[in-house]
């Protein structure tokens, strides 16, 4: 089977993955931790606020910040940001549940961008510290959600110890054949690697790994072709020393 290019759909879910890391801690610094803070982040993206994200850095990294988050208008114009805290009354850790939605056409066929993670931070002199996304999981897919699929991939695992991957098709395939591939990212290279498109006999994407030696986030993004459409995801795996 042909090697297929991280194109379109595959490179939105690492860009938000991308973009998020570095513009969440920043423009939060600006605010207040206070009841306000999710609306005010939610407003900023909803209306492409690029000057709230330009003040939020230095001026080194504002055209590279704004070239990220121009893509993903560019791709998905309409697409809306849902930015809600989690209360946790046992910890001092502040978390935000966000998701990210939006549609595109092409060629005349419609694609839903979806998009849910986690986003938990520390707070130091009413200022937001030590940010990080969590459980981040992007789907591109244009079948309507007629293919029943479920993504079994680990929020967190160990360092050093095995997990499973599994992509899994729930109706039965018959006759029908379907393809797709899975390919891990390490820092510096998200969009510069293939993946490899092989038919998937099996009825998913199924794949053991292991996890790096050190505390680390691992990112997958693959893609399934089915006769019902087309689906891309991305997904995060955070590497810990301890659950």
């Amino acid at each position: 089977m042909k090697m297929l290019n991280l194109n379109l759909f595959t490179k939105l879910g690492l860009f938000i993955y991308l973009f998020i890391y570095p513009i969440f801690p920043k423009i939060a610094i600006t605010q207040n931790t206070n009841v306000n803070m999710p609306k005010n982040l939610e407003y900023g993206l909803n209306t492409r606020n690029l000057k709230l994200i330009k003040d939020a850095f230095k001026e080194e990294e504002n055209l590279k910040i704004q070239e990220k988050f121009t893509e993903i208008i560019q791709d998905f114009p309409n697409s809306k940001w849902q930015i809600k805290k989690i209360s946790r009354e046992t910890s001092k850790e502040n978390l935000f549940d966000i998701k990210v939605n939006g549609k595109k056409i092409v060629n005349d066929e419609t694609f839903f961008l979806e998009s849910n993670f986690k986003y938990s931070f520390s707070t130091y002199n009413n200022k937001i510290n030590n940010g990080n996304i969590k459980n981040l999981l992007t789907t591109i897919r244009n079948d309507n959600n007629k293919i029943d699929i479920i993504f079994k991939i680990p929020e967190k695992v160990l360092t050093g110890t095995k997990y499973d991957i599994d992509i899994i098709l729930n109706e039965p395939l018959g006759d029908v054949i379907i393809a797709g591939g899975i390919i891990s990212h390490q820092d510096g290279s998200y969009l510069k690697q293939d993946i490899n498109i092989e038919p998937l006999a099996s009825g998913g994407i199924f794949k053991t790994t292991r996890a790096s030696s050190k505390p680390t986030t691992q990112v997958w993004s693959g893609i399934i072709a089915h006769p019902k459409g087309i689906i891309s995801f991305t997904k995060s795996v955070e590497i810990v020393e301890k659950i």
